[in-house]
């Protein structure tokens, strides 16, 4: 049987996160993180003084970092040169810095390059998580998955993540920035594909987020 690969995309707040990693776990697949891999070559940019304002500068040091992920859904890592990054990477300066250095379409080609490498690799199946594996990434996924939520709902979730670092005021104004910037980039725009299905999360549990794209995952799978 061919492996399960399932593409769930969706905007800052949905429960992306959480709910890839649970249904990685529970039918015992592979698990990546590709905003993560966004995020580790922001803060690399960063923390060796790159303009991540200008395109060119970013396009120019795009090889130099090196960024291994892992794939186990129980203990997601990530590394950058050989450094755990897994902590840095989710800092307020990154966020602010990461949609201009995911717009720049060498940085997009070559983190696609490793995700499909990465799920061409993992045995039995992988769940990637993005904003725009469905379209971009992987096309033929399995199964496709767009999460969607209310925008006070993904403000109130991203802003008890954050320990009330923003209020929810400001982390719904940072939101609405980052959609904006990350659906008007012209290299692999945030979006949904035509055959995803959509799941709106705002009133929904964890468990019943879960439970939902399982039950969808398990449906493809009796189907092929």
């Amino acid at each position: 049987m061919n492996p399960v690969i399932v593409a769930i995309d969706g905007p800052s707040g949905t429960g992306k996160s959480s709910t890839s990693r649970a249904v990685a776990a529970e039918l015992g697949l592979s698990y990546l993180d590709t905003g993560a891999q966004y995020r580790a070559i922001t803060w690399w940019m960063l923390s060796n003084g790159v303009d991540v304002n200008d395109p060119g500068a970013v396009a120019d040091a795009v090889d130099k970092p090196v960024i291994v992920s892992g794939t186990d859904p129980g203990k997601p890592a990530i590394s950058v040169d050989g450094l755990d990054a897994s902590g840095p990477i989710r800092s307020q300066e990154v966020t602010a810095a990461v949609s201009a250095v995911s717009a720049v379409p060498e940085v997009r080609a070559r983190m696609v390059a490793y995700q499909r490498s990465t799920t061409a690799a993992a045995p039995g199946g992988i769940v990637v998580e993005g904003r725009d594996i469905g379209i971009t990434v992987l096309p033929t996924a399995t199964v496709k998955i767009f999460l969607t939520a209310s925008a006070e709902a993904r403000a109130a979730r991203r802003s008890g993540e954050l320990n009330g670092a923003l209020s929810v005021a400001e982390t719904q104004d940072a939101l609405i920035r980052r959609d904006a910037a990350d659906s008007g980039r012209k290299t692999s725009p945030l979006a949904k594909a035509d055959d995803a299905i959509e799941v709106d999360t705002t009133t929904l549990t964890l468990e019943q987020v879960v439970e939902r794209v399982v039950a969808l995952v398990e449906e493809k799978r009796a189907s092929r």
